[in-house]
């Protein structure tokens, strides 16, 4: 059960900073985030002293369903007929709003919504007040994360018996959406990545009609959803016969992932995370092939707060939940990820992850 009253609280106590009397919450999964709701329109409106869900007709009982801490406040017509109507009676003088979220565009349209009703309120943006939040998990969304991972590490099993089969990219990408789907996962959270040979080298590679059996590296990459949250996997099997391209690109990825999933600690930032894999990749002489961060955060979104490369400041914390992922890339050969969804526990890093490795003549690697 989710304590929505406790993360407005903890985002009341961050707007304190803006000295703005309320909120207006407009990003869907912060949305649903403070109040449950996962109807696909609407704004959340909060103050210190009330809770407002506005949304349309198609989602008026959902919204009273799914938000008992909230007042649902019908909308219907242009914003310019209920958002004066929704501000009013709340002594509001300096609005917050989500500044990742809101176009400048619907700015300006809100700022002339505001001065033509004459409410003298004065809008001011605020930037990942909720993503802040929500990037320490709470022991019910870890779980869900878990439950997850389980789906898409069965995933992974299933996939792996297809690869020595005569089946392309796209039919083995369907083939593992349709398993996580019938295994209990929502919608999945991303496309489903299945990249063979060459293919392999593009870390987001589109699945094509190649025959996965043809050769190379099949690098697999796919998550799967419950109850809004996701998980996040990788895997690289050989197809087709071993090179000695495989055995050497693998093996560093395998040590970097396990050298960063051992040291990575709490305090550290995502740069001194990403720096660990990064050393091991660069010592085996492919620091040029790994051109992506070591990792992001993941919940509500697939990839959210933090994030673990090069440049991050942000600190690890427990319940932080993240993935570790390094890669090697090498055009016109493949490439090599190997990722897990993890969490901060108690100061380390926890795999929540439990799909096997599988390395060189089906070696299994932990």
């Amino acid at each position: 059960m989710m304590n929505y009253l406790k993360r407005i609280e903890r985002l009341l106590g961050g707007l304190a900073g803006y000295e703005a009397d309320a909120i207006l919450i407009s990003q869907p999964e912060n949305r649903r985030y403070l109040s449950g709701f996962d109807g696909s329109a609407g704004y959340l409106l909060i103050t210190g002293q009330d809770r407002v869900l506005a949304t349309d007709f198609r989602y008026l009982e959902q919204a009273s369903r799914q938000s008992p801490d909230y007042r649902v406040f019908p909308i219907s017509g242009s914003r310019g007929e209920w958002f004066p109507c929704l501000l009013d009676g709340h002594d509001i003088v300096v609005l917050a709003f989500e500044s990742r979220h809101i176009t400048f565009y619907h700015y300006r349209e809100l700022s002339d919504i505001i001065k033509k009703a004459g409410l003298g309120i004065k809008l001011v943006p605020v930037d990942g007040i909720v993503e802040e939040i929500r990037a320490v998990k709470e022991p019910g969304e870890i779980d869900l994360i878990s439950r997850a991972a389980a789906v898409s590490d069965g995933a992974m099993g299933y996939a792996r018996g297809l690869i020595d089969s005569h089946i392309t990219e796209q039919d083995l990408a369907w083939e593992i959406e349709r398993f996580m789907r019938e295994a209990g996962s929502e919608p999945v959270p991303f496309g489903v990545i299945a990249g063979s040979g060459e293919n392999a080298a593009l870390p987001h590679a589109r699945a094509a009609l190649r025959d996965i059996s043809t050769g190379g590296p099949v690098l697999l990459d796919f998550g799967a959803r419950v109850g809004g949250y996701s998980s996040d996997l990788s895997r690289t099997f050989p197809a087709g016969g071993e090179d000695e391209t495989f055995k050497r690109v693998y093996d560093a990825v395998l040590g970097a992932q396990l050298a960063a999933i051992e040291i990575v600690r709490e305090g550290m930032t995502g740069e001194e995370a990403d720096n660990i894999a990064r050393t091991v990749i660069t010592e085996a002489g492919y620091g040029e092939a790994f051109g992506h961060a070591l990792g992001h955060g993941i919940g509500l979104l697939p990839h959210e707060a933090p994030r673990l490369g090069s440049g991050s400041s942000e600190t690890l914390r427990d319940g932080m939940v993240f993935t570790i992922e390094p890669g090697i890339y090498l055009p016109g050969w493949g490439g090599v990820r190997i990722e897990d969804t993890v969490v901060m526990d108690n100061g380390r890093v926890r795999v929540i992850s439990k799909a096997e490795k599988i390395g060189v003549g089906d070696v299994k690697r932990q």
